[in-house]
């Protein structure tokens, strides 16, 4: 039993080792002609994914207008309704590259107003740090000013020590100068107006 499973796995050795992926082309060429059977060789190639206009169809061949209005006969069976794959992948890479472009344009457009955009609120950022130490100051200048007037209420009806000793000074040398006249004018009624000390 196992030499037949060891036979087995040889033959089918070689199948497994050999085995390769491939893919069928979707790039078919397809001939057009002038003859309605296509029996006559053909004037002209058409590729995969050609549009052309059906003018009259059997079950083998097809009379077909190219968009540049030739006329000519092709095998039907080649011919289908619907967009071949390299038709639409053709198509979706162009539209794929058109809608590229317009996102490159559009970020040129608004690059500027990004900029214009950036700098307005590195601006605003700027002003917000410049009025909160604005606010500090007004806080700290407030909070003087409190103090200030809290020192005013206690020392309202009290005066500056230099204060009281210049009016003293000027009240004192003030009434000595008003007492040496007052004195020299009563010396001079009693003498008869001479001055004697």
């Amino acid at each position: 039993m196992r030499k037949s499973y060891a036979s087995l796995l040889l033959v089918l050795a070689p199948l497994f080792a050999a085995a390769e992926t491939a893919y069928v082309t979707d790039n078919l060429r397809l001939g057009m002609h002038q003859a309605p059977d296509t029996s006559d060789r053909a004037f002209r190639t058409l590729e995969s994914g050609q549009e052309v206009e059906i003018i009259t169809r059997n079950r083998n061949y097809a009379q077909v207008t190219l968009p540049d209005g030739t006329q000519g006969y092709v095998k039907a069976a080649y011919l289908v309704s619907e967009k071949p794959a390299k038709l639409i992948v053709n198509e979706t890479q162009a539209a794929l590259t058109r809608l590229q472009d317009e996102l490159d344009t559009t970020k040129a457009e608004f690059a500027v107003p990004a900029a214009t955009i950036a700098a307005l609120e590195q601006r605003v950022s700027e002003h917000e740090v410049a009025l909160s130490e604005r606010e500090a100051m007004l806080s700290k200048l407030s909070a003087e000013n409190e103090n200030y007037r809290a020192k005013q209420a206690q020392f309202q009806f009290s005066l500056p020590l230099p204060w009281v000793g210049g009016a003293m000074a000027v009240c004192l040398l003030a009434g000595f100068l008003v007492g040496l006249w007052w004195l020299d004018s009563r010396s001079r009624k009693r003498h008869g107006g001479f001055r004697i000390y």
